[in-house]
């Protein structure tokens, strides 16, 4: 009975302490808002770079809302095509076929070694992007499933102007109408939170954090912290620049319904690969780390409802105060993605979920297979651990 009070204890106070010393990360403060007042004196002009491998489903959609933005500044699109082998760019042609002077289709070259796929595309445009004419004042890096609503451009850069910020990332609002994607999605936005508060994103001396679906930065500024070849085996990378970029200046990131996920997400199954992609290299490739999050998630999440409900005195109370606590926690997440508020009930069981993607993760990385996206496996592999970088 000790044991399962200091054990209650425990867990009340981690839950207590991220409700009230974590930056409220919890409360989804951080939004792009209503659209900006503020109006520089000349808008600076922009090039978003799109990298695309077998996105034909999506990535006409995706072109269509970067080509509508109602931006008064100079900005056209380049589109870098993977090697997809499913019509992307034909289907992209299609899509730009209104605006051919602001579409650009770039046929990427074969993967490097030591690059991920997606940031080789991203250093092919950006290249691009810097040495075909003027070079842009801004970059934005957007993926080929997300579509923007037609202010998007304009929000982004009047805040980075406004506040001198040399990146704005936004959280793409993620598919959310199955049960799968309710039971997941709000927690996958809800844990990275947790692990970056947005509130401290902001400050000066705070964390670095960026979200890869929407990320407009200064050229200088990129190209000062060593541009997109600074992070070419990152398999986070979105966070890797972030802190590459941090260095440079102010960074903001923030939730937004400005640009959402084009393509809603299979089952269990699919989603536990997009998590279990960067679960273990965000651990460092640690076993060590691997073993300490399995069992700080048990403790966490997994002891509240146990002494709940099986527990006796202030063992059960205990644990019930923190069960309480972790669904207070989850309510402006749910709201944000209009699910029901009960799912917060069920945050143990979703923590679950994620704690055997996390050692799928792994396993999958001594397998050879870690970082797998797009038929491509870009994690790390033994040797790279004893020292040096690359990916695959």
């Amino acid at each position: 009975m000790t044991l399962a009070v200091a054990l209650g204890g425990l867990a009340l106070a981690i839950w207590l302490y991220l409700l009230l010393g974590r930056g409220g990360f919890w409360l989804c403060r951080e939004r792009d808002g209503r659209e900006s007042a503020f109006q520089p004196e000349r808008w600076p002009s922009v090039v978003a770079v799109v990298p695309a491998r077998n996105e034909a489903d999506v990535i006409g959609q995706s072109l269509q809302s970067l080509l509508r933005q109602d931006y008064p500044g100079t900005f056209r699109v380049v589109l870098v095509d993977d090697g997809s082998d499913d019509g992307t760019s034909d289907v992209a042609r299609q899509a730009g076929v209104g605006a051919p002077d602001r579409l650009e289709i770039l046929s990427g070259t074969a993967l490097p070694a030591g690059w991920t796929g997606k940031l080789w595309a991203l250093q092919q445009g950006v290249q691009h992007a810097t040495n075909a004419g003027a070079p842009p004042d801004y970059i934005l890096l957007t993926d080929a499933d997300i579509g923007h609503a037609s202010d998007n451009l304009r929000a982004l850069v009047s805040r980075a102007e406004q506040e001198g910020c040399v990146l704005v990332s936004l959280m793409a609002e993620l598919s959310c109408t199955s049960w799968v994607e309710r039971f997941l999605i709000p927690a996958f936005v809800f844990f990275f939170q947790m692990l970056y508060p947005f509130a401290w994103v902001a400050k000066a001396r705070g964390i670095a954090a960026a979200a890869g679906g929407c990320v407009l930065v200064r050229r200088e500024a990129l190209e000062r912290a060593g541009g997109i070849a600074s992070i070419r085996a990152e398999i986070i990378d979105d966070c890797a620049l972030a802190r590459r970029l941090k260095a440079e200046g102010p960074i903001w990131l923030g939730l937004t319904r400005r640009a959402k996920s084009l393509r809603p997400y299979g089952g269990f199954a699919e989603i536990g690969r997009m998590i279990s992609r960067s679960a273990y290299a965000q651990l460092g490739y640690s076993p060590l780390l691997l073993v300490g999050t399995v069992a700080g998630m048990l403790l966490v999440y997994g002891v509240p409802p146990l002494l709940a409900l099986f527990a006796e005195g202030p063992a059960c109370w205990l644990g019930l105060a923190a069960w309480l606590a972790m669904a207070l926690a989850f309510q402006p997440m749910l709201r944000f993605y209009r699910v029901s508020p009960l799912w917060g009930v069920a945050l143990p069981a979703i923590a679950a979920a994620y704690a055997l993607f996390t050692v799928d993760s792994a396993l999958q990385v001594w397998r050879g297979r870690g970082g797998m996206w797009k038929g491509r496996a870009q994690a790390m592999t033994g040797d790279m651990m004893d020292g040096t970088t690359g990916g695959t």
